[in-house]
């Protein structure tokens, strides 16, 4: 995969999530658009965190297209 579709990818999660927020400012989110909005952060978690590995082998001089996604347990259980 090309870093260009990840970058399309994550500016389209992005976008959805910013519409989802600003549609229901001072109103709440309800069940359905709650788990959405949980989906959307760990689907951009996941393909940030693909970028950035992509990113770091590049820059190490290593070809980047090894790098797949990891699953959403992995990604989401890393320290801040």
């Amino acid at each position: 995969m090309a870093d260009d579709p990840l970058r399309e990818r994550i500016n389209a999660l992005v976008e959805e999530e910013h519409q989802l927020r600003e549609r229901h400012v001072g109103q709440g989110l309800d069940d359905a658009e709650r788990e959405r909005l949980r989906h959307l952060e760990v689907e951009l978690d996941q393909t940030w965190d693909l970028l950035r590995r992509r990113n770091a082998r590049r820059e190490a001089g290593q070809d980047p297209s090894p790098e797949a996604e990891r699953d959403a347990t992995t990604v989401e259980g890393y320290l801040q």
